[in-house]
């Protein structure tokens, strides 16, 4: 009997257990990594920064069918489950006006941040068949991204990436006159110093192996601009809540995750001041780590439904 993770989105791949036989059928040299633990249960050590690229390479594989998906190990390895939870509350946000989900080419959505790993893009394509672009400040991380897109070519006419020559902007540069975007959405550094991406890291692998090890094992990797920004998370967003309204006319919906909790109502408090039309808060658990996406627009509810 398989207990479904109820948290996960309804439509979410990965509510079931993970079926191990089947993903190291995909990528054979995950069998090394995986074991039974005291539960009689089947799994990997999240700690292992090589288990998790591992299990990553099979889940993008079996469910996405993206070929020769890496990362450099420098580089943040994303938990694919809860990413794919982010592009399924996108889905539902750009419904709530329409008779359903709306998906193919028509449909475009801004990635923020993407990373080397260009995750969110890979998830929303082949979800729901909508175009993507996915911007960094880190040049070698696009290039990483684009040898993704290489391995796969069948998605380069949907998905491209674009560099963002000056880290201080998040839109400027990358919103061209006349683009049209139906979302932006962004999973913002976390921390505002390194030493605070450090000890959150050592939090995180105490938890998974339940250890006393003083050395923070980097399971999920991470460069500076993926996992810490001076100001933290609420600088972040405050800015990229100030640009987007120089930019209200060319996103329907712009959105963002919001880790902490207590940020959100600086955060909404500033929306109110650029004058979005419609602010949005939902919650989404993963697990026992609950997160929530911000939206936000400045187009008028009558002109929502024929943006596209």
């Amino acid at each position: 009997m398989t207990t479904e993770k109820s948290s996960l989105h309804t439509r979410n791949l990965h509510r079931n257990p993970y079926d191990f036989d089947q993903l190291i059928s995909c990528v054979p040299e995950l069998k090394h990594y995986v074991f039974v633990n005291a539960y009689q249960t089947a799994t990997i050590n999240f700690s292992l920064p090589k288990a998790v690229k591992l299990l990553n390479q099979a889940l993008l594989l079996h469910f996405y069918n993206i070929k020769n998906w890496n990362i450099p190990e420098a580089n943040l390895c994303p938990p694919i489950p809860g990413r794919a939870d982010y592009i399924h509350y996108i889905a539902d946000l750009l419904a709530e006006q329409r008779s359903g989900v709306p998906t193919g080419n028509p449909v475009s959505g801004l990635d923020i941040g993407t990373g080397a790993n260009l995750v969110y893009p890979l998830l929303a394509h082949r979800s729901y068949g909508w175009t993507m672009m996915g911007t960094d400040i880190n040049q070698d991380s696009l290039e990483n991204a684009q040898r993704i897109l290489d391995h796969n070519p069948d998605l380069s006419p949907a998905i491209q990436v674009k560099h963002q020559p000056d880290p201080v902007h998040i839109f400027k540069n990358i919103i061209e006159k006349g683009d049209r975007f139906m979302f932006s959405m962004c999973n913002p550094p976390f921390h505002d110093s390194e030493e605070s991406a450090l000890k959150g890291n050592l939090r995180k692998t105490k938890n998974i192996n339940r250890s006393k090890s003083k050395k923070p094992l980097l399971n999920f990797g991470g460069q500076q601009s993926e996992l810490w920004c001076e100001g933290g998370e609420i600088a972040f967003i405050s800015k990229m809540i100030e640009e987007s309204s120089q930019y209200a006319s060319q996103v329907l919906w712009f959105t963002c995750l919001v880790s902490k909790k207590d940020n959100l109502p600086k955060l909404i408090t500033l929306l109110k001041k650029v004058k979005a039309l419609d602010i949005k808060t939902i919650d989404m658990a993963q697990g026992q780590k609950v997160s929530r996406m911000l939206a936000w627009t400045f187009i008028p509810q009558k002109d929502r439904k024929n943006w596209l």
